[in-house]
């Protein structure tokens, strides 16, 4: 029996966890633009990162949305869609593999894959830490209202009906 039509690398993992590992892949690469990792791992991320960059260069919100569904992050998606994409100059082929020496300790051979136009980040200063309000409420706490005798209201409908 042979294995035809079977596409993709199981890396001896679930369908779940070799999901996770591509969105992992895909949002380590976003957020530093160049990863090391193997060879077989750099070759099934090439297909998955191209077109999630090819889908933020539609830039609607629909394609928006499955960008930061795909990568798991509003963050790394905004990221992708709003710093990356527009440094891009090309239509496809956006990625570089590029074989390194095998690991040391069990001789697995690596890649490094990056982006093929350099990617410039802004860097923003970081954020002074947001002033955390007391624990304790300053403001009296509020006493449930009373509630309205009904009792009054009778008696005034009974007058009236009496009056007619």
């Amino acid at each position: 029996m042979h294995r035809h039509g079977y596409k993709g690398r199981k890396f001896g993992r679930e369908r779940d966890q070799r999901q996770a590992l591509m969105k992992g892949l895909a949002c380590a690469l976003i957020e530093h633009q160049s990863i090391k990792t193997t060879l077989p791992k750099a070759k099934e991320l090439r297909p998955f990162a191209e077109k999630l960059i090819t889908r933020a260069k539609k830039g609607g919100l629909f394609d928006r949305r499955l960008v930061i569904a795909r990568t798991g992050s509003i963050e790394l998606g905004n990221l992708l869609v709003d710093v990356i994409v527009p440094q891009i100059k090309r239509e496809s082929g956006y990625l570089r593999i590029t074989k390194l020496d095998a690991r040391r300790g069990d001789n697995a051979p690596m890649a490094q894959i990056s982006f093929v136009d350099e990617i410039k980040l802004d860097q923003p200063k970081p954020a002074e830490p947001a002033k955390k309000k007391p624990a304790v409420s300053t403001t009296p706490a509020k006493k449930p209202a009373a509630k309205a005798k009904t009792a009054p209201q009778k008696k005034a409908d009974t007058a009236k009906k009496g009056d007619k």
